[in-house]
Protein backbone atom coordinates (compact mmCIF):
# COMPACT_ATOMS: atom_id res chain seq x y z
CA UNK A 1 0.00 0.00 0.00
CA UNK A 2 2.84 2.37 1.12
CA UNK A 3 4.42 2.25 -2.56
CA UNK A 4 0.88 3.98 -4.01
CA UNK A 5 0.22 6.18 -1.63
CA UNK A 6 2.66 9.13 -1.20
CA UNK A 7 1.69 12.58 1.04
CA UNK A 8 4.42 13.75 -1.16
CA UNK A 9 2.65 13.64 -4.51
CA UNK A 10 -0.67 15.61 -2.68
CA UNK A 11 0.22 18.86 -4.79
CA UNK A 12 -0.77 16.31 -8.15
CA UNK A 13 -3.31 14.32 -6.12
CA UNK A 14 -5.61 16.56 -5.07
CA UNK A 15 -5.92 18.91 -8.08
CA UNK A 16 -6.52 15.28 -10.09
CA UNK A 17 -9.17 14.40 -7.45
CA UNK A 18 -10.98 17.82 -7.78
CA UNK A 19 -11.61 16.39 -11.55
CA UNK A 20 -12.67 13.28 -11.00
CA UNK A 21 -15.05 14.33 -8.27
CA UNK A 22 -16.20 16.67 -11.01
CA UNK A 23 -16.54 14.06 -14.11
CA UNK A 24 -18.03 11.14 -11.36
CA UNK A 25 -21.11 13.03 -10.23
CA UNK A 26 -22.92 13.41 -13.44
CA UNK A 27 -22.28 9.93 -14.44
CA UNK A 28 -23.05 8.63 -11.18
CA UNK A 29 -26.15 10.08 -11.35
CA UNK A 30 -26.88 9.04 -15.06
CA UNK A 31 -25.38 5.92 -14.58
CA UNK A 32 -28.29 5.50 -11.31
CA UNK A 33 -30.83 6.84 -13.75
CA UNK A 34 -30.24 4.32 -16.71
CA UNK A 35 -30.12 1.69 -14.37
CA UNK A 36 -33.65 2.43 -13.19
CA UNK A 37 -32.18 3.03 -9.60
CA UNK A 38 -33.10 5.43 -7.15
CA UNK A 39 -30.08 8.76 -7.78
CA UNK A 40 -28.53 8.35 -4.65
CA UNK A 41 -27.92 4.91 -5.48
CA UNK A 42 -25.35 6.03 -7.55
CA UNK A 43 -23.75 8.30 -5.54
CA UNK A 44 -23.46 6.08 -3.19
CA UNK A 45 -21.48 3.79 -4.94
CA UNK A 46 -18.93 6.50 -6.39
CA UNK A 47 -18.60 7.14 -3.05
CA UNK A 48 -17.85 3.32 -1.82
CA UNK A 49 -15.71 2.97 -5.08
CA UNK A 50 -13.60 5.96 -4.24
CA UNK A 51 -13.60 5.49 -0.37
CA UNK A 52 -13.62 1.59 0.39
CA UNK A 53 -12.25 0.23 -2.45
CA UNK A 54 -9.52 3.19 -2.88
CA UNK A 55 -8.01 1.94 0.85
CA UNK A 56 -8.07 -1.69 -0.17
CA UNK A 57 -7.10 -2.00 -4.12
CA UNK A 58 -3.31 -1.26 -4.93
CA UNK A 59 -4.05 0.48 -8.05
CA UNK A 60 -2.53 3.60 -8.39
CA UNK A 61 -4.59 5.52 -10.49
CA UNK A 62 -7.73 3.24 -11.11
CA UNK A 63 -11.39 4.49 -9.93
CA UNK A 64 -13.84 2.89 -9.33
CA UNK A 65 -17.91 3.88 -9.34
CA UNK A 66 -20.77 2.46 -10.49
CA UNK A 67 -20.38 1.16 -13.99
CA UNK A 68 -22.59 2.00 -17.16
CA UNK A 69 -21.40 -1.90 -18.17
CA UNK A 70 -23.85 -3.34 -15.54
CA UNK A 71 -26.70 -0.74 -16.21
CA UNK A 72 -29.00 -2.68 -18.86
CA UNK A 73 -28.27 -5.90 -16.30
CA UNK A 74 -29.38 -3.73 -13.03
CA UNK A 75 -32.33 -2.46 -14.94
CA UNK A 76 -33.86 -6.01 -15.59
CA UNK A 77 -33.12 -6.99 -12.78
CA UNK A 78 -34.86 -4.60 -10.37
CA UNK A 79 -37.86 -4.84 -13.14
CA UNK A 80 -37.70 -8.87 -12.89
CA UNK A 81 -37.27 -8.79 -8.85
CA UNK A 82 -39.49 -5.96 -8.09
CA UNK A 83 -37.64 -4.67 -5.45
CA UNK A 84 -34.80 -2.55 -5.38
CA UNK A 85 -33.96 -3.87 -1.38
CA UNK A 86 -33.75 -7.84 -3.08
CA UNK A 87 -32.02 -6.66 -5.59
CA UNK A 88 -29.56 -5.06 -3.33
CA UNK A 89 -29.08 -8.96 -1.48
CA UNK A 90 -27.69 -9.78 -4.95
CA UNK A 91 -25.05 -6.24 -5.07
CA UNK A 92 -23.99 -7.83 -1.51
CA UNK A 93 -23.46 -11.99 -2.58
CA UNK A 94 -21.46 -10.24 -5.79
CA UNK A 95 -19.22 -8.90 -3.91
CA UNK A 96 -18.75 -12.08 -1.67
CA UNK A 97 -18.26 -14.18 -4.80
CA UNK A 98 -15.67 -11.67 -6.32
CA UNK A 99 -13.73 -11.97 -2.82
CA UNK A 100 -13.48 -15.40 -3.61
CA UNK A 101 -12.51 -15.41 -6.95
CA UNK A 102 -9.54 -12.70 -6.23
CA UNK A 103 -8.56 -15.66 -3.03
CA UNK A 104 -8.62 -18.41 -5.99
CA UNK A 105 -6.28 -15.92 -8.11
CA UNK A 106 -8.57 -15.46 -10.75
CA UNK A 107 -7.23 -12.13 -11.76
CA UNK A 108 -5.24 -13.56 -14.15
CA UNK A 109 -7.70 -13.59 -16.69
CA UNK A 110 -7.18 -9.80 -17.53
CA UNK A 111 -4.05 -10.87 -19.03
CA UNK A 112 -5.22 -13.11 -21.93
CA UNK A 113 -6.42 -9.82 -23.26
CA UNK A 114 -4.50 -8.60 -26.29
CA UNK A 115 -3.02 -4.76 -26.10
CA UNK A 116 -4.69 -4.49 -29.74
CA UNK A 117 -8.18 -5.25 -27.71
CA UNK A 118 -7.46 -3.14 -24.98
CA UNK A 119 -6.32 0.11 -27.35
CA UNK A 120 -9.32 -0.59 -29.11
CA UNK A 121 -11.58 -0.16 -25.95
CA UNK A 122 -9.52 2.73 -25.02
CA UNK A 123 -10.15 4.50 -28.34
CA UNK A 124 -13.39 3.41 -28.75
CA UNK A 125 -14.55 4.90 -25.66
CA UNK A 126 -12.90 8.04 -26.45
CA UNK A 127 -15.04 8.25 -29.42
CA UNK A 128 -18.35 7.42 -27.78
CA UNK A 129 -17.52 9.98 -24.57
CA UNK A 130 -17.34 12.92 -27.24
CA UNK A 131 -20.33 11.62 -29.53
CA UNK A 132 -22.63 11.19 -26.49
CA UNK A 133 -21.52 14.64 -24.61
CA UNK A 134 -21.84 16.60 -27.92
CA UNK A 135 -25.86 16.48 -27.31
CA UNK A 136 -25.02 18.02 -23.73
CA UNK A 137 -22.88 20.70 -25.32
CA UNK A 138 -25.62 21.65 -26.98
CA UNK A 139 -28.03 21.44 -24.28
CA UNK A 140 -30.04 18.47 -25.22
CA UNK A 141 -30.14 16.43 -22.21
CA UNK A 142 -32.73 13.32 -22.59
CA UNK A 143 -30.30 11.25 -22.61
CA UNK A 144 -28.94 10.80 -18.93
CA UNK A 145 -24.84 10.81 -18.54
CA UNK A 146 -23.30 7.18 -17.94
CA UNK A 147 -24.85 5.29 -21.01
CA UNK A 148 -22.47 4.40 -23.43
CA UNK A 149 -24.49 2.19 -25.08
CA UNK A 150 -25.38 2.60 -29.04
CA UNK A 151 -29.66 2.26 -28.03
CA UNK A 152 -30.15 4.88 -25.82
CA UNK A 153 -32.74 5.20 -23.07
CA UNK A 154 -34.31 8.26 -24.89
CA UNK A 155 -34.73 5.99 -28.24
CA UNK A 156 -32.49 7.23 -30.22
CA UNK A 157 -29.09 6.28 -31.01
CA UNK A 158 -25.51 7.23 -30.58
CA UNK A 159 -25.60 8.90 -33.92
CA UNK A 160 -29.45 9.79 -34.80
CA UNK A 161 -29.18 11.51 -31.87
CA UNK A 162 -26.94 14.11 -33.21
CA UNK A 163 -29.36 15.41 -35.51
CA UNK A 164 -32.16 15.14 -33.27
CA UNK A 165 -30.49 17.81 -30.98
CA UNK A 166 -30.51 20.24 -33.57
CA UNK A 167 -34.13 20.88 -32.88
CA UNK A 168 -33.31 21.74 -28.95
CA UNK A 169 -30.42 24.14 -29.15
CA UNK A 170 -29.80 26.02 -26.38
CA UNK A 171 -27.70 29.17 -27.00
CA UNK A 172 -26.75 29.72 -23.06
CA UNK A 173 -25.00 25.69 -23.25
CA UNK A 174 -23.57 26.43 -26.51
CA UNK A 175 -21.94 29.87 -24.77
CA UNK A 176 -20.95 27.73 -21.88
CA UNK A 177 -19.66 25.03 -23.67
CA UNK A 178 -17.54 27.44 -26.55
CA UNK A 179 -15.98 29.17 -23.52
CA UNK A 180 -15.16 26.44 -21.56
CA UNK A 181 -13.55 24.36 -24.31
CA UNK A 182 -11.56 27.54 -24.89
CA UNK A 183 -10.56 27.58 -21.39
CA UNK A 184 -9.35 24.04 -21.68
CA UNK A 185 -7.14 24.40 -24.46
CA UNK A 186 -5.38 27.55 -23.02
CA UNK A 187 -4.68 25.49 -20.20
CA UNK A 188 -3.21 22.38 -22.33
CA UNK A 189 -1.03 25.24 -23.94
CA UNK A 190 3.02 24.58 -22.76
CA UNK A 191 3.58 28.23 -21.60
CA UNK A 192 0.70 28.02 -19.13
CA UNK A 193 1.91 24.74 -17.64
CA UNK A 194 5.52 26.84 -16.50
CA UNK A 195 3.16 29.37 -15.09
CA UNK A 196 3.30 27.89 -11.28
CA UNK A 197 0.06 28.68 -9.90
CA UNK A 198 -1.61 27.06 -13.10
CA UNK A 199 -0.09 23.80 -11.81
CA UNK A 200 -2.43 23.95 -9.38
CA UNK A 201 -5.32 25.39 -10.39
CA UNK A 202 -6.66 22.86 -13.26
CA UNK A 203 -8.62 23.91 -16.33
CA UNK A 204 -11.58 21.62 -15.62
CA UNK A 205 -11.87 23.64 -12.45
CA UNK A 206 -11.98 26.57 -14.30
CA UNK A 207 -14.02 25.66 -16.41
CA UNK A 208 -16.95 24.56 -14.18
CA UNK A 209 -16.81 28.11 -11.45
CA UNK A 210 -16.74 29.79 -15.05
CA UNK A 211 -19.72 27.49 -16.06
CA UNK A 212 -21.88 28.56 -11.73
CA UNK A 213 -20.96 32.09 -12.65
CA UNK A 214 -22.19 31.81 -16.19
CA UNK A 215 -25.67 29.77 -14.93
CA UNK A 216 -26.21 32.50 -12.41
CA UNK A 217 -25.78 35.05 -15.14
CA UNK A 218 -27.84 33.84 -17.34
CA UNK A 219 -30.74 33.19 -15.03
CA UNK A 220 -31.48 37.07 -15.77
CA UNK A 221 -31.63 36.80 -19.43
CA UNK A 222 -34.69 34.55 -20.30
CA UNK A 223 -33.38 33.24 -24.07
CA UNK A 224 -29.71 32.19 -22.56
CA UNK A 225 -31.35 31.39 -18.93
CA UNK A 226 -30.84 27.05 -18.52
CA UNK A 227 -33.55 24.33 -17.84
CA UNK A 228 -32.92 22.43 -14.68
CA UNK A 229 -32.56 19.69 -17.04
CA UNK A 230 -29.28 21.47 -18.46
CA UNK A 231 -27.55 20.78 -14.80
CA UNK A 232 -26.47 18.62 -12.13
CA UNK A 233 -29.07 17.05 -10.45
CA UNK A 234 -27.94 15.61 -7.29
CA UNK A 235 -31.14 14.72 -4.63
CA UNK A 236 -30.58 17.18 -1.75
CA UNK A 237 -32.29 15.93 1.73
CA UNK A 238 -34.09 19.09 3.97
CA UNK A 239 -31.38 18.55 6.88
CA UNK A 240 -28.51 16.76 7.92
CA UNK A 241 -30.50 14.20 9.78
CA UNK A 242 -32.79 13.58 7.04
CA UNK A 243 -29.89 13.14 4.45
CA UNK A 244 -29.69 9.17 6.26
CA UNK A 245 -33.15 8.43 4.88
CA UNK A 246 -31.29 8.30 1.14
CA UNK A 247 -30.10 5.40 2.39
CA UNK A 248 -31.40 1.67 1.82
CA UNK A 249 -30.85 -1.89 3.32
CA UNK A 250 -31.02 -5.00 1.82
CA UNK A 251 -34.14 -7.18 2.66
CA UNK A 252 -32.22 -10.71 3.14
CA UNK A 253 -35.11 -12.68 3.39
CA UNK A 254 -35.09 -13.03 -0.19
CA UNK A 255 -31.40 -14.70 0.06
CA UNK A 256 -32.80 -17.68 -0.89
CA UNK A 257 -34.39 -16.73 -4.15
CA UNK A 258 -33.17 -18.68 -7.29
CA UNK A 259 -33.34 -15.43 -8.92
CA UNK A 260 -31.15 -13.70 -6.68
CA UNK A 261 -28.71 -15.70 -6.20
CA UNK A 262 -28.21 -16.02 -10.30
CA UNK A 263 -27.58 -12.20 -10.32
CA UNK A 264 -25.33 -12.22 -7.52
CA UNK A 265 -23.31 -14.82 -10.23
CA UNK A 266 -23.60 -12.74 -13.17
CA UNK A 267 -23.44 -9.44 -11.28
CA UNK A 268 -19.89 -10.55 -10.15
CA UNK A 269 -18.58 -11.63 -13.45
CA UNK A 270 -19.46 -9.23 -15.34
CA UNK A 271 -18.14 -6.74 -12.85
CA UNK A 272 -15.22 -8.74 -12.55
CA UNK A 273 -14.29 -8.94 -16.20
CA UNK A 274 -14.79 -4.93 -16.67
CA UNK A 275 -12.78 -4.30 -13.55
CA UNK A 276 -9.51 -6.73 -15.07
CA UNK A 277 -10.32 -4.83 -18.52
CA UNK A 278 -10.53 -1.53 -16.53
CA UNK A 279 -7.41 -2.59 -14.71
CA UNK A 280 -5.02 -3.58 -17.76
CA UNK A 281 -5.81 -0.28 -19.92
CA UNK A 282 -5.41 1.97 -16.87
CA UNK A 283 -1.79 0.36 -16.31
CA UNK A 284 -1.29 0.77 -20.01
CA UNK A 285 -1.65 4.77 -19.53
CA UNK A 286 0.00 5.48 -16.36
CA UNK A 287 3.14 7.54 -16.88
CA UNK A 288 4.82 5.74 -14.57
CA UNK A 289 4.08 1.76 -16.21
CA UNK A 290 3.16 0.46 -12.59
CA UNK A 291 1.52 -2.56 -12.25
CA UNK A 292 -1.76 -3.31 -10.61
CA UNK A 293 -2.07 -6.80 -8.66
CA UNK A 294 -5.12 -8.45 -10.35
CA UNK A 295 -6.31 -10.48 -7.70
CA UNK A 296 -5.98 -8.10 -4.83
CA UNK A 297 -7.71 -5.79 -7.36
CA UNK A 298 -10.81 -8.33 -7.03
CA UNK A 299 -10.50 -8.36 -3.29
CA UNK A 300 -10.95 -4.68 -3.04
CA UNK A 301 -13.54 -4.67 -5.49
CA UNK A 302 -15.71 -7.74 -3.78
CA UNK A 303 -15.60 -5.86 -0.36
CA UNK A 304 -16.74 -2.37 -2.03
CA UNK A 305 -19.76 -4.48 -3.61
CA UNK A 306 -20.54 -6.00 -0.42
CA UNK A 307 -19.99 -2.29 1.41
CA UNK A 308 -22.18 -0.88 -1.32
CA UNK A 309 -25.33 -3.04 -1.52
CA UNK A 310 -25.56 -2.90 2.78
CA UNK A 311 -26.46 0.81 2.25
CA UNK A 312 -28.17 0.81 -1.15
CA UNK A 313 -25.67 1.25 -3.78
CA UNK A 314 -25.32 0.71 -6.90
CA UNK A 315 -22.83 -2.33 -7.95
CA UNK A 316 -18.95 -0.68 -8.50
CA UNK A 317 -16.17 -1.55 -10.64
CA UNK A 318 -13.30 0.30 -11.92
CA UNK A 319 -13.94 2.65 -14.21
CA UNK A 320 -12.01 3.48 -17.44
CA UNK A 321 -13.63 7.27 -18.14
CA UNK A 322 -12.83 8.29 -14.42
CA UNK A 323 -9.46 6.59 -14.30
CA UNK A 324 -8.75 8.18 -17.83
CA UNK A 325 -9.64 11.61 -15.84
CA UNK A 326 -7.55 11.04 -12.76
CA UNK A 327 -4.47 10.59 -15.30
CA UNK A 328 -4.54 13.38 -17.60
CA UNK A 329 -5.48 15.61 -14.93
CA UNK A 330 -1.83 14.78 -13.23
CA UNK A 331 -2.99 11.82 -10.51
CA UNK A 332 0.06 10.04 -9.35
CA UNK A 333 -1.36 7.79 -6.34
CA UNK A 334 -4.31 6.26 -5.31
CA UNK A 335 -4.82 9.32 -2.89
CA UNK A 336 -6.80 11.51 -5.41
CA UNK A 337 -9.33 8.13 -6.11
CA UNK A 338 -9.67 8.43 -2.31
CA UNK A 339 -10.10 11.79 -2.09
CA UNK A 340 -12.71 12.22 -4.58
CA UNK A 341 -14.66 9.39 -3.11
CA UNK A 342 -14.58 12.23 0.27
CA UNK A 343 -15.36 15.44 -1.72
CA UNK A 344 -18.47 13.21 -3.01
CA UNK A 345 -19.61 12.45 0.73
CA UNK A 346 -18.83 15.83 1.64
CA UNK A 347 -20.95 17.76 -1.47
CA UNK A 348 -23.64 15.07 -1.05
CA UNK A 349 -24.46 15.57 2.45
CA UNK A 350 -23.13 19.32 3.07
CA UNK A 351 -23.08 21.45 0.12
CA UNK A 352 -25.48 19.74 -2.61
CA UNK A 353 -26.90 22.93 -3.58
CA UNK A 354 -23.98 24.19 -5.19
CA UNK A 355 -23.49 21.20 -7.05
CA UNK A 356 -26.70 21.38 -8.43
CA UNK A 357 -25.60 24.92 -10.13
CA UNK A 358 -22.64 23.50 -12.40
CA UNK A 359 -24.12 23.05 -16.20
CA UNK A 360 -23.78 19.92 -17.51
CA UNK A 361 -22.39 21.48 -20.58
CA UNK A 362 -19.16 22.47 -18.88
CA UNK A 363 -18.98 18.80 -18.00
CA UNK A 364 -19.40 18.01 -21.43
CA UNK A 365 -16.31 20.18 -22.13
CA UNK A 366 -14.24 18.56 -19.48
CA UNK A 367 -15.13 14.81 -20.74
CA UNK A 368 -14.14 15.75 -24.73
CA UNK A 369 -10.98 16.56 -23.59
CA UNK A 370 -11.27 12.56 -21.62
CA UNK A 371 -12.06 11.45 -24.88
CA UNK A 372 -9.88 13.31 -27.11
CA UNK A 373 -6.83 12.12 -25.13
CA UNK A 374 -8.21 8.62 -25.05
CA UNK A 375 -8.52 8.29 -28.95
CA UNK A 376 -5.71 10.50 -30.63
CA UNK A 377 -5.27 9.98 -34.19
CA UNK A 378 -1.52 9.25 -33.09
CA UNK A 379 -2.81 5.81 -31.59
CA UNK A 380 -4.93 5.35 -34.97
CA UNK A 381 -1.22 5.64 -36.32
CA UNK A 382 1.01 3.73 -34.52
CA UNK A 383 -1.52 0.62 -34.60
CA UNK A 384 -1.55 1.20 -38.48
CA UNK A 385 2.06 0.64 -38.34
CA UNK A 386 2.46 -2.11 -36.50
CA UNK A 387 0.24 -4.37 -39.01
CA UNK A 388 -2.51 -5.47 -39.76
CA UNK A 389 -2.72 -8.29 -37.26
CA UNK A 390 -2.44 -5.09 -34.71
CA UNK A 391 -4.64 -3.19 -36.28
CA UNK A 392 -7.46 -5.36 -37.39
CA UNK A 393 -8.62 -6.38 -33.83
CA UNK A 394 -8.19 -2.91 -32.43
CA UNK A 395 -10.34 -1.07 -35.40
CA UNK A 396 -12.95 -4.14 -34.70
CA UNK A 397 -13.02 -3.64 -31.21
CA UNK A 398 -13.75 0.42 -31.49
CA UNK A 399 -16.56 -0.46 -34.02
CA UNK A 400 -17.76 -2.83 -31.96
CA UNK A 401 -17.66 -0.59 -28.93
CA UNK A 402 -19.86 1.98 -31.28
CA UNK A 403 -22.26 -0.16 -32.53
CA UNK A 404 -23.58 -2.27 -29.39
CA UNK A 405 -21.43 -1.80 -25.68
CA UNK A 406 -19.14 -1.68 -24.09
CA UNK A 407 -18.80 -5.25 -22.99
CA UNK A 408 -19.88 -6.71 -26.33
CA UNK A 409 -17.57 -4.47 -28.21
CA UNK A 410 -14.59 -5.81 -26.99
CA UNK A 411 -15.47 -9.83 -26.76
CA UNK A 412 -16.03 -9.09 -30.62
CA UNK A 413 -12.88 -7.50 -30.60
CA UNK A 414 -11.47 -10.53 -28.86
CA UNK A 415 -13.18 -12.68 -31.29
CA UNK A 416 -11.39 -11.33 -33.89
CA UNK A 417 -8.09 -11.38 -32.37
CA UNK A 418 -8.19 -15.29 -31.59
CA UNK A 419 -9.20 -15.70 -35.26
CA UNK A 420 -6.03 -13.61 -36.31
CA UNK A 421 -3.95 -15.46 -34.26
CA UNK A 422 -5.65 -19.04 -35.35
CA UNK A 423 -4.37 -17.98 -39.16
CA UNK A 424 -1.14 -16.79 -37.60
CA UNK A 425 -0.70 -19.96 -36.74
CA UNK A 426 -1.77 -21.39 -39.25
CA UNK A 427 0.09 -19.61 -42.11
CA UNK A 428 3.59 -19.96 -40.13
CA UNK A 429 3.63 -22.93 -38.39
CA UNK A 430 7.92 -23.47 -40.11
CA UNK A 431 10.31 -22.70 -42.77
CA UNK A 432 9.73 -24.92 -45.30
CA UNK A 433 12.65 -25.06 -47.82
CA UNK A 434 13.24 -26.79 -50.66
CA UNK A 435 16.38 -28.09 -53.36
CA UNK A 436 15.86 -30.42 -56.51
CA UNK A 437 13.65 -33.19 -55.11
CA UNK A 438 14.51 -32.53 -51.50
CA UNK A 439 12.40 -30.85 -49.02
CA UNK A 440 13.60 -29.92 -45.33
CA UNK A 441 10.65 -28.49 -43.31
CA UNK A 442 12.41 -26.70 -40.03
CA UNK A 443 9.61 -26.88 -37.16
CA UNK A 444 9.18 -23.58 -34.92
CA UNK A 445 9.84 -23.46 -31.31
CA UNK A 446 6.71 -24.06 -30.09
CA UNK A 447 4.23 -26.33 -32.33
CA UNK A 448 0.84 -26.20 -31.31
CA UNK A 449 -2.53 -27.92 -32.40
CA UNK A 450 -3.34 -25.34 -33.66
CA UNK A 451 -0.61 -26.00 -36.47
CA UNK A 452 -1.88 -29.27 -37.25
CA UNK A 453 -4.37 -27.92 -40.25
CA UNK A 454 -0.90 -26.07 -41.94
CA UNK A 455 1.27 -29.39 -41.43
CA UNK A 456 -1.86 -31.88 -42.91
CA UNK A 457 -2.04 -29.52 -45.87
CA UNK A 458 1.73 -28.97 -46.21
CA UNK A 459 2.26 -33.33 -46.33
CA UNK A 460 -0.73 -33.68 -48.31
CA UNK A 461 0.60 -31.74 -50.98
CA UNK A 462 4.16 -33.08 -51.46
CA UNK A 463 4.34 -35.04 -54.62
CA UNK A 464 5.33 -38.28 -55.30
CA UNK A 465 9.38 -39.51 -55.17
CA UNK A 466 9.96 -36.76 -52.83
CA UNK A 467 12.49 -36.91 -50.07
CA UNK A 468 11.36 -34.96 -47.42
CA UNK A 469 12.94 -34.43 -44.05
CA UNK A 470 11.28 -32.90 -40.72
CA UNK A 471 13.62 -31.12 -38.37
CA UNK A 472 12.78 -30.44 -35.05
CA UNK A 473 16.16 -29.25 -33.94
CA UNK A 474 15.11 -25.65 -32.96
CA UNK A 475 11.83 -26.82 -31.40
CA UNK A 476 10.88 -26.90 -27.79
CA UNK A 477 7.58 -28.11 -27.57
CA UNK A 478 5.33 -29.84 -29.65
CA UNK A 479 1.54 -30.79 -29.38
CA UNK A 480 0.82 -34.80 -29.24
CA UNK A 481 -1.43 -34.05 -32.14
CA UNK A 482 1.07 -32.84 -34.87
CA UNK A 483 3.45 -36.10 -33.43
CA UNK A 484 0.45 -37.86 -34.24
CA UNK A 485 0.28 -36.80 -37.69
CA UNK A 486 4.03 -36.90 -38.36
CA UNK A 487 4.34 -40.37 -37.26
CA UNK A 488 1.20 -41.59 -39.49
CA UNK A 489 2.38 -39.87 -42.34
CA UNK A 490 5.57 -41.59 -41.94
CA UNK A 491 4.02 -45.21 -41.94
CA UNK A 492 1.84 -44.53 -44.93
CA UNK A 493 5.04 -42.54 -46.71
CA UNK A 494 5.76 -46.35 -49.25
CA UNK A 495 2.51 -45.65 -50.84
CA UNK A 496 2.99 -42.61 -52.51
CA UNK A 497 7.09 -43.24 -52.74
CA UNK A 498 8.22 -40.86 -50.63
CA UNK A 499 11.31 -40.97 -48.72
CA UNK A 500 10.87 -39.10 -44.92
CA UNK A 501 14.11 -38.64 -42.42
CA UNK A 502 12.82 -37.13 -38.79
CA UNK A 503 15.62 -35.03 -37.00
CA UNK A 504 15.78 -34.76 -33.68
CA UNK A 505 11.93 -35.86 -33.12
Amino acid sequence: MKKHFDFSNFKNDIPASIVVFLVAVPLCLGIALASGAPLFSGIIAGIVGGIVVGFISDSPLGVSGPAAGLAVIVLTAIQELGDFRVFLVAVVLAGVIQIILGILKAGVIGYYFPSSVIKGMLSGIGIIIILKQIPHAFGYDKNPEGDLGFIQTDGHNTFSELFYMLDFVSLGAVIITLISVAILILWEQPFMKKIGIFKIIQGPLVVVLTGIGLNSLFGHYENLMLRDEQVVDIPVAESLGKAFELFTTPDFSAITNVNVLILAFTIAIVASLETLLCVEATDKLDPQKRITPTNRELIAQGVGNMASGLIGGLPVTQVIVRSSANIQSGGQTKASAIMHGFLLLACAFVIPGILNLVPLASLAAILFLVGYKLATPHIFKTMYNSGMGQFTPFIVTILGIMFTNLLLGIVIGLIVAIIQILWDNYQTPYQHVKVEDKTTIYLGENVSFLNKARIIKTLDDLPEKTHVVIDGSKTRSIHPDVLEIINDFKKTQEMHNIKIDLVNL
